[in-house]
């Protein structure tokens, strides 16, 4: 089985397309993650199927926000599926409802700090209080480490920040908005190369449209795990 510090992810339209993709990747990609996208493509039967039939590890990235009962009642009924990462929202009370829905599963809950599309100027205009983006992120971590999170979402850029923190001590750290030397950054601005994210102390790195819309998606994958390989 392949470097599960890879995760593609999943950004096409619906399952159909998700279960081709994988088959053209095969053994080289061994997680997977699956978002909000496709969720009405058919996203939790695709990643029934990517887990149960194909053996691949899944990451449902739902970043789920509400009010403590209701994250509590659809991590319970998201638990039930035997995925593997679940992302909610790092709000402490949002964490630690998240905790309870999933109590007695191997699902890992992943607090997303602030997601990696956003700079100072997108958090000013959501009204979020000053300060440097990585103070925030570090502030937002640590939090959700105390609220009981098993990792976070961050960006590359703060991921050696985070790995510092004690708290932080064997917890995950997953890292979305990395692309290859070279490649478009799409809507992405806080970014790296996937050896860097490595190198900075991420367990994990998300990347979907390098692979995904490349002509060679399996190559362009084995690219990657040869890059963090040689890390």
């Amino acid at each position: 089985m392949s470097d599960d510090r890879l995760i593609v992810a999943m950004d096409v339209p619906n399952a159909v397309q998700g279960l081709q993709l994988a088959e053209q990747l095969g053994d080289a990609v061994s997680f997977y993650k699956i978002g909000l996208g496709m969720l009405t493509g058919g996203g939790l039967a695709l990643a029934n199927e990517l887990k149960h039939e194909m053996g691949k590890r899944i990451f449902l990235d739902m970043k789920l926000f509400d009010i403590s009962a209701t994250v509590e009642k659809a991590v319970r009924g998201l638990a039930q599926f035997d995925l593997d990462f679940l992302t909610v929202h790092g709000d402490p009370s949002v964490v630690e409802a998240a905790k309870q829905g999933a109590a007695g599963k191997d699902m890992k809950i992943l607090a997303v700090t602030i997601l990696t599309s956003l700079d100072r100027q997108d958090l000013d205009a959501a009204l979020i209080k000053d300060g440097d983006v990585q103070d925030l992120v570090l502030e937002r971590a640590s939090r959700a480490f105390a609220a009981g999170a098993d990792g976070v979402i961050a960006s590359p850029h703060e991921a050696a920040l985070i790995r510092a923190l004690p708290e932080a001590a064997g917890r995950l750290i997953v890292t979305p908005g990395v692309r290859p030397a070279g490649a478009d950054l799409g809507d992405q601005k806080r970014v790296a190369t996937p050896a860097s994210a490595i190198a900075n102390g991420a367990d994990h790195i998300v990347v979907g449209r390098p692979v995904w819309q490349a002509k060679d998606p399996s190559a362009a994958a084995q690219d990657i795990l040869n890059e963090i390989k040689n890390t």
